[in-house]
């Protein structure tokens, strides 16, 4: 075990302490995480709409009309149908903060980088027709959403990075000094967004003369899908979670750094179950892993799912030291926040604790996964439900109210229960022994000695 925290220290935690630090994945994250409150507020609407209670439907069409459901949902569809644009301002802001340039504007190029790139066509089937038909001239909702992602992030970091460079080189339009500062700042960016626009302007034409046709197809075909074959895979969420784990286990915030990497995969996954769940309820999910798989059935407590270790601390503690830190650690416990059990037990760089640290999150993942992909437990049904909602609520309500969703909370709680059991009993006996030890008499007179 020696060995296994020194490969840590020396091997793993600068590495990962680089990836932390880098700009361009701290502003994607950064960005992201700008969405959240439209998503959760437009799944507060989606959960509004298909209450799992029977005659709800016809009740509410008693008081509302027939076109009730479809009224309601104008919410879900102008918060989680503008995710890319979103994202697409938020990552260009963050990244030219991060550069100390003017983040308005980098985020208003970004925008316009992101439209001009995304083809104003899309499919539409007439009514009575037997086919689709392309249609010029709109802005496609689908590519505004969760399909174009990918594409908004990219470019935001292309147009940001081509935008500070030109800044920082001082090839801009200086107004005089009377000049008031929001128009000066507009002047000042005027010709490093032309030359943004006019690279992706050419990037664009270049695509439509391949077969790819748009950068969104690119994106598409070449990394998106193996991205989501790897993201919604077992294996995959398996290594997610052993390398948020790990560096955890060093200290440094893993959720934080492997979210940075794999949240568009998790949330695009997560946006495929909502659009399913919101055209049937009833119908098949198309997968499993998503941002609520991880973040409601495998971190009850929080990273480690130490939830089970608090509860450990506080009915089964013998000594001083575990009482006081379970009774300090399960009220942020109960909301997924377990800092204070993380590094106040402490389970960093604590080679007892680390292991069932590590082996709680894995086993938990197989176990979800399989229930899920068998049938016997609902799949997360795209609602966007906050990860410090308490357990057996928040499985209730990811699952579309489906009890099977905690059901299989309270079994992750159990099992998660066994594994930590008996850690935790090792090292309550050793912290039992060194506080008796420190209040024995040969132990106060050996204090009074120093």
């Amino acid at each position: 075990m020696a060995g296994f925290i020194s490969f840590l220290e020396n091997r793993v935690m600068p590495v990962a302490g680089r990836i932390a630090e880098q700009k361009h994945l701290q502003a994607i994250r950064d960005g992201i995480i700008l969405t959240m409150p439209l998503l959760i507020i437009g799944s507060l609407f989606l959960i509004i709409g298909f209450i799992p209670i029977p005659g709800y439907n016809e009740f509410m069409s008693g008081i509302f009309g027939d076109k009730w459901l479809t009224k309601l949902l104008y919410p879900v569809n102008a918060t989680f149908d503008i995710m890319a644009l979103i994202v697409s301002f938020g990552v260009a802001y963050r990244l030219a903060e991060k550069y100390k340039v003017d983040p308005l504007s980098a985020g208003a190029i970004s925008v316009a980088s992101f439209l001009l790139a995304t083809p104003y066509k899309t499919m539409f089937t007439p009514e009575g027709a037997s086919a689709a038909v392309e249609v010029g001239g709109v802005i496609p909702v689908t590519l505004m959403g969760s399909q174009g992602l990918f594409v908004a992030m990219l470019l935001a970091v292309l147009s940001t990075e081509i935008y500070r460079k030109i800044i920082q080189k001082k090839i801009v339009i200086t107004m005089p000094d009377g000049v008031p500062p929001a128009v000066s700042r507009s002047f000042v960016a005027l010709i490093p967004a032309s030359i943004v626009l006019i690279v992706v302007w050419l990037l664009r034409i270049v695509i439509e003369n391949t077969t790819f046709e748009s950068i969104h197809n690119i994106v598409k075909d070449l990394l998106v899908g193996p991205l989501n074959a790897l993201g919604s895979s077992m294996i995959g969420a398996i290594v997610c979670v052993l390398l948020v784990q790990l560096l955890w286990s060093l200290g440094l915030h893993g959720a934080a750094i492997v979210g940075g990497v794999m949240s568009p995969i998790w949330l695009s996954l997560m946006d495929q179950n909502r659009a399913a769940f919101q055209a049937n309820p009833n119908a098949e999910l198309p997968n499993v892993v998503t941002t609520q798989f991880f973040d409601l059935w495998i971190y009850a407590g929080g990273s480690g799912a130490t939830l089970a270790l608090v509860i450990l601390m506080l009915l089964r503690a013998r000594s001083e030291q575990m009482k006081n830190i379970g009774r300090l650690s399960i009220g942020p416990g109960l909301f997924n926040i377990n800092e204070p059990v993380t590094f106040g037990m402490p389970i960093v760089m604590n080679p007892l604790l680390i292991i069932p640290f590590i082996l709680a999150p894995v086993v938990l993942v197989i176990i979800s996964y399989l229930a899920m992909s068998f049938g016997w437990v609902a799949k997360p049904s795209g609602v966007a439900v906050p990860w410090t909602t308490p357990l057996i609520i928040s499985g209730y309500l990811a699952t579309g109210g489906k009890i099977s969703g905690s059901i299989l909370q309270l079994v992750n709680l159990i099992v998660s229960l066994l594994i930590y059991y008996p850690f935790f009993r090792l090292w309550d006996k050793q912290k039992l022994n060194e506080e008796q030890a420190s209040n024995s008499p040969a132990g106060t007179d050996k204090a009074v000695s120093m």
